[in-house]
């Protein structure tokens, strides 16, 4: 005959545990955002002529073009080192998320087969 209240055995007091790494994961997560947020990250192309700011939750917050870069004859050249310096940026941006979530989730190790 099966038992009855489902299961038995110390998986609540687990279950518990689990459920408090997960609520301080959560908190974790956000404070990780907050201040995400509020980091700027730089990058330059074409040697320094052109540099970027974003900030961590990918606001672009300022353009600096130094006046080499500025060519009226070749300005697909701009174009392509303003879009250059934003990839690098924001290709900065996900390093730090990446490096972030790393350090929050490196203590979790395999779950059910699911990696973090």
């Amino acid at each position: 005959m099966a038992r009855k209240g489902g299961f038995q055995g110390g998986m609540p007091g687990n279950m518990n545990n689990l459920m408090k790494q997960a609520q301080r994961m959560q908190r974790q997560m956000a404070e990780q955002q907050k201040a995400l947020e509020e980091k700027e990250f730089t990058a330059t192309a074409g040697g320094g002529a052109v540099e970027v700011t974003v900030t961590g939750n990918r606001q672009v917050t300022k353009v600096v073009l130094q006046p080499e870069a500025v060519d009226p004859d070749d300005i697909e050249m701009l174009q392509d080192l303003i879009v250059a310096a934003v990839n690098e940026a924001l290709r900065k941006v996900d390093e730090e998320v990446t490096a972030s979530m790393s350090k929050m989730t490196g203590g979790i190790g395999n779950l059910g087969g699911l990696n973090f």
